[in-house]
């Protein structure tokens, strides 16, 4: 019991101090809108900070890039700054960050990413931090396809090969951008493992909206890398302030139809 008891304090502890850093870096931006817009100031911080954040048991270094995936997806570039400066400063590493960003490119597509790169190196720069950074890269031109696919199938099983095998002819160069290009190139990278990069897909396809099919994809793609129902809940739920209700309810939708207790 009392192991049990440690444990739920520190996660508490964790979470605590991963918003504390997030908070201190919000009080511009809500002197402003205090100063312009009292009411909406105070709906916000009370439905953030008093009924949002302390739900879940997800740490702080998840709810960090959760929230870097999702604000790519959802293209808001300010609170992107925010919970850049403050991961950094809680303990996530410029890798981690530059990763979770990297990981929603394949999805996003690099015309929305490419002005989330400029701020985070932005941010990293006003930190002192030198880039480039390390390089990530763990696969090359010759087996990016064979690493790729043997990615994908590590999350969705070895089905992949019948869905290689069925696509039609003038479609079979696209299965292969999926492979090589989509796990090849990103989710093969270091700096964040496999289960934690799915589960940055799912929250930046959940934030991009307009991808139900993809989202129940990817409900089984966390399922099966042991990311359970209650860690996908837990993350719609830190998303849910910033990308609304429609998304966050189809995104539970989802999660019940593919996840069911």
């Amino acid at each position: 019991m009392k192991r049990i008891l440690l444990a739920v304090l520190l996660i508490a502890a964790s979470v605590c101090a991963g918003w504390h850093a997030h908070s201190a870096r919000e009080e511009v931006k809500m002197r402003n809108l205090k100063a312009t817009d009292p009411e909406l100031a105070a709906l916000w911080e009370n439905f953030v900070d008093n009924d949002v954040r302390p739900h879940g048991s997800l740490d702080a270094r998840t709810r960090h890039l959760i929230l870097l995936a999702g604000h790519v997806a959802a293209q808001s570039p300010n609170e992107y700054r925010l919970v850049l400066a403050a991961a950094l400063d809680d303990g996530v590493s410029p890798v981690e960050a530059k990763e979770a960003l990297y990981q929603t490119i394949p999805y996003v597509g690099m015309a929305k990413a490419y002005d989330f790169v400029l701020a985070a190196n932005e941010v990293m720069a006003e930190k002192g931090i030198q880039l480039p950074l390390e390089g990530q890269s763990r696969t090359t031109p010759q087996n990016r396809l064979e690493k790729g696919l043997a990615a994908q199938k590590e999350i969705f099983g070895s089905h992949i090969d019948e869905m290689r095998a069925s696509a039609p002819a003038e479609l079979k160069h696209i299965q292969d951008y999926l492979s090589a290009n989509c796990f090849g190139d990103y989710y093969t990278r270091g700096g964040l493992n496999l289960k934690t990069r799915e589960l940055l897909t799912f929250a930046t396809l959940i934030s991009l909206g307009g991808v139900d099919s993809q989202v129940r994809s990817h409900v089984q793609g966390n399922l099966n890398m042991g990311n359970g129902r209650q860690v996908l809940l837990d993350t719609v739920t830190v998303l849910l302030p910033y990308i609304g209700y429609p998304r966050s309810l189809n995104a539970i939708a989802a999660v019940n139809e593919i996840a069911k207790e």
